[in-house]
């Protein structure tokens, strides 16, 4: 497949760019900043944010070629406030859909976040775990606005019939560095596995799945991934015996949403500054 990947220079975007033309894809990068040096195949620098960059983005893709789908990673990795929460997740994540509508591209493969649903309590949790089924609980303006990406994707899939499918992702690291995270790991070979799955999963139409790895601690559960052909092979329990205890590991352990269920993530929702 042709595949338009924004946040291409990010970390993420970097594993993916090399694992998915490892996996016969070709990558057509997306960032706000230029070409990173050994980054290879076209590129393109523009903001997500910016409707009408993204229209000139596939206009100029169309000239010369196609695209089958997109996978959406861009987006600030942390806390803002509300409206710049929304304008990096949510306004991105239009311009793209509505270029996806206009040129008849019909599948987009989100970077979605534990965090639409961090506020959940783990206690009580059915056999432990959490299933996509549950209620968006948001933890923070960032996870609100992945949840509201989410609706608007639901939305397009609904409307326009494409292929939607967000990924939760949990905590993406070369490995596991704290108690949290031997449960909400995902590895860099298997995020790879996973947005190859969704690229090529048959008619999933609107679906979510967790962004994790094969955890033995995992809190969430992997049967939607499976159903889309995700199957993770790493498992955050072969560094468990590298990851000491600390402190916060007790209240980043209480709910989904880990450590942004501190008092310090707290901010009134608009900048009046």
């Amino acid at each position: 497949m042709r595949v338009l990947l924004t946040g291409a220079a990010g970390s993420i975007g970097r594993v993916l760019t090399a694992g998915l033309a490892d996996r016969g894809h070709e990558v057509v990068g997306l960032d706000v900043v230029p070409q990173p040096d050994g980054v290879d195949g076209a590129w393109h620098t523009a903001d997500c944010a910016d409707a009408d960059a993204v229209a000139d983005v596939f206009e100029a893709e169309f000239a010369e070629s196609s695209l089958d789908a997109v996978v959406h990673m861009a987006g600030h990795p942390g806390e803002l406030s509300l409206p710049d929460s929304l304008t990096s997740h949510v306004i991105t994540t239009a311009a793209l859909l509505d270029a996806m509508v206009e040129h008849g591209v019909r599948r987009m493969v989100y970077g979605g976040s534990n965090h639409a649903v961090g506020h959940t309590p783990r206690a009580g949790l059915p056999d432990g775990l959490l299933p996509v089924a549950t209620r968006l609980r948001p933890d923070t303006f960032y996870g609100v606005a992945k949840a509201a990406a989410e609706s608007l994707m639901s939305l397009y899939a609904d409307r326009h019939g494409l292929d939607v499918i967000s990924c939760r992702i949990g905590t993406f690291r070369a490995e596991p560095s704290t108690v949290r995270s031997l449960a909400t790991w995902l590895s860099p070979d298997d995020c790879v596995r996973m947005v190859d799955a969704a690229l090529t999963a048959p008619a999933p139409g609107f679906a979510v799945i967790y962004g994790i790895s094969r955890n033995t601690r995992r809190w969430w559960d992997l049967a939607p991934g499976h159903a889309l052909g995700y199957d993770p092979i790493d498992d955050a329990e072969d560094w468990a015996d590298r990851v000491e205890g600390r402190p916060e590991d007790a209240m980043e352990n209480a709910h989904v949403g880990g450590g942004y269920l501190a008092e310090s993530m707290r901010r009134p929702a608009l900048d009046r500054s």
